[in-house]
């Protein structure tokens, strides 16, 4: 009982640390894309952190929202039973 509640625990806060990320990178680059409009009459700074923290972004993203749970849901527990039922054959 007390695992589940730490595995949740951890899975809501990778989401919570994403959500925020990707808020800040939104509003980061939009204040920086109008800066560059304005002043700069270039974008060059805006993709060079557009691309960087966008890795750390997506970084977060695949931490908070495992690939294999997003196509099939509980994939991990399917693979597991899967495994087993050829382990008893």
């Amino acid at each position: 009982m007390m695992d589940l509640r730490l595995e949740a625990e951890k899975r809501a806060d990778a989401k919570i640390k994403f959500e925020e990320n990707l808020y800040k990178y939104l509003i980061a680059n939009t204040i920086i894309a109008v800066i560059c409009f304005v002043f700069l009459q270039g974008f060059s700074l805006l993709f060079f952190v557009m691309f960087f923290w966008g890795i750390a972004v997506l970084d977060d993203f695949f931490k908070a929202y495992p690939f294999g749970e997003m196509v099939v849901p509980n994939y991990r527990e399917k693979m597991v039973d899967r495994e087993l039922s050829k382990m008893g054959e």
